[in-house]
């Protein structure tokens, strides 16, 4: 360790240490663009500039390592009158669209103008233009304008998706980001370049306009996207999730995530969500009560009836403590052992990308097996096929998947489920291949909660537990694991709803009976889509 004074205050940092991360380590602002704690130095934007005592000119932080006995400072006259003409620079070129631009209020060149800048501009030559609404790829669109040449998104596509599709062309003031000839920017890490442009220079397809930034809160939680378990922020509203975002985890995630991940936000709203109730008989559909009291009505049909002729399906999307309760009400209470782990076509698969995408897309596949191993559990998938066909297995209770997307063969799935008397699906998706099902009889659906709306924990593939918290309630009426354990094992629960800030549930009172109150504050309101 080495000894250094930044701001007056004594450290002790790593060897090695720049003092670009020696000051944010220790929570100290400076002024940078350029600089990234993932990427390789740059040292372009030469804003990060330090007054070392002894050295007689200023010197980049993100460049300049942590010597024994270094005292630096960036709060004298001399560093401020630098970041000052650097601000100014990158400001030249960049165009006054702040009101229109999706970056704003979430955006490097205000933040830092507004920490470091504040100055009178004297550029009296006119702006250098550039191309606008520039379409990259798939996902990305460019507004070549805003950029100020850090070279971050640059970096990335060489240094760590390595599909070296971004550089920087020209020279001088026509300098500025593209793709090379023939290439588009289409890789499954692209949205990174999005996460690290400091400014709006590069914006997502599906996050744009689609909300400002001030109308959103952010909560961590952990990606359901795939075993590697990414720690992230999701952004929200009263109206929903809007986009999900990296969060740094250097032992899951580092500081990036995969597009496919960005998406579980959309499996989690109304959109796409089982709101209420329903239920198969007599060839109809219809809504019945809510879900707490259907599922209880099952109770004494499940108590009643053989422990052979009971059987639970579950994928590895729940959480380790829902597992445990669930597993608890089957083996204890129903005594039944036709327990069976339904896989993801690509669940068993070693594929992995060999940055963070892996082949099996549940979150909790590990939770899932070690809950099987402790409660004694065998049973393969073909003995729930041999069981329906022959009918021993007459009630059946399938926990479906939230991110429906990634079971390719739910169709054929559903089609074995609808042989057993009476189905009782829970689910937090809208399932159209059940309702499609030619071998319907008896069959209820019942809403659940998503990852978003519970706390618990999921294993990854390495086998690291990742605990995480509600973030908020999207559908009132779900329920978690946990209670449907409770409700089929003839416990008497009390569903509270804890109050948010937009949106309060009266305790005391059935599902059904709920009242709402939505507070309305300084809001905008919008059509999404």
């Amino acid at each position: 360790m080495l000894k250094c004074t930044i701001n007056g205050v004594e450290l002790e940092v790593k060897e090695g240490t720049s003092i670009i991360q020696a000051m944010f380590d220790n929570h100290q602002k400076i002024a940078h663009y350029c600089w990234h704690p993932g990427l390789s130095i740059a040292g372009v934007c030469r804003l990060c500039m330090v007054e070392i005592e002894g050295n007689p000119r200023l010197q980049i932080a993100c460049n300049t390592v942590v010597t024994e006995g270094m005292n630096i400072n960036n709060t004298s006259s001399k560093v401020q009158e630098a970041v000052k003409w650097g601000l100014d620079f990158h400001l030249i070129n960049h165009p006054l669209d702040c009101p229109i631009c999706d970056q704003a209020g979430e955006c490097g060149l205000q933040d830092q103008y507004m920490e470091f800048g504040q100055y009178t501009s004297e550029m009296a030559e006119p702006k250098q233009k550039k191309r606008k609404v520039v379409d990259l790829g798939p996902t990305i669109v460019l507004d070549s304008e805003r950029c100020i040449l850090c070279s971050r998104c640059v970096r990335f596509t060489d240094e760590v998706s390595k599909t070296n599709e971004l550089g920087i062309f020209n020279r001088g003031d026509h300098a500025e980001i593209g793709t090379h000839d023939g290439k588009k920017l289409d890789n499954r890490y692209s949205l990174n370049t999005v996460d690290i442009c400091p400014v709006g220079a590069l914006t997502s397809k599906d996050f744009r306009f689609k909300q400002r930034a001030w109308y959103l809160k952010d909560s961590d939680t952990i990606c359901n996207g795939c075993s590697t378990g990414c720690n992230v922020k999701v952004y929200f509203n009263k109206e929903g999730l809007f986009r999900v975002k990296p969060r740094f985890n250097a032992e899951v995630n580092g500081h990036w995530m995969c597009d496919d991940g960005r998406n579980t936000y959309k499996f989690v709203n109304k959109e796409a969500r089982l709101e209420k109730s329903q239920e198969y008989k007599n060839g109809a559909w219809n809504v019945t009560g809510a879900a707490g009291a259907v599922t209880k009505s099952f109770s004494k049909l499940l108590a009643s009836a053989q422990p052979e002729e009971i059987g639970l399906v579950l994928t590895g999307q729940l959480t380790n403590e829902e597992y445990e309760s669930i597993l608890n009400t089957f083996t204890n209470t129903l005594k039944t052992k036709n327990i069976y782990h339904w896989k993801s076509p690509e669940t068993e698969k070693n594929n992995f990308d060999g940055l963070l995408i892996r082949a099996d897309k549940n979150p909790n596949t590990n939770g899932l097996l070690a809950a099987f191993k402790k409660h004694g559990i065998s049973s393969t998938w073909t003995d729930l096929e041999a069981k329906l066909n022959s009918k021993q297995i007459k009630n059946l209770v399938v926990i479906g998947p939230e991110n429906i997307a990634v079971y390719k063969d739910i169709e054929t799935q559903v089609n074995l489920f609808t042989k057993a008397s009476n189905l009782m699906y829970f689910t937090s998706a809208q399932v159209a291949a059940l309702k499609a099902s030619q071998n319907i009889q008896s069959v209820t659906l019942i809403p659940l909660k998503t990852f978003i709306e519970k706390s618990g924990s999921f294993t990854n593939h390495a086998g690291k537990v990742q605990a995480f918290k509600k973030v908020t309630t999207i559908v009132s009426d779900a329920l978690n694991v946990n209670e449907v354990a409770q409700l089929l094992a003839g416990q008497e629960i009390k569903l509270q709803f804890v109050p948010t800030e937009n949106l309060f549930i009266a305790e005391n009172l059935r599902p059904d009976q709920v009242r709402l109150e939505l507070r309305k504050k300084n809001e905008f309101f919008f059509n999404k889509g």
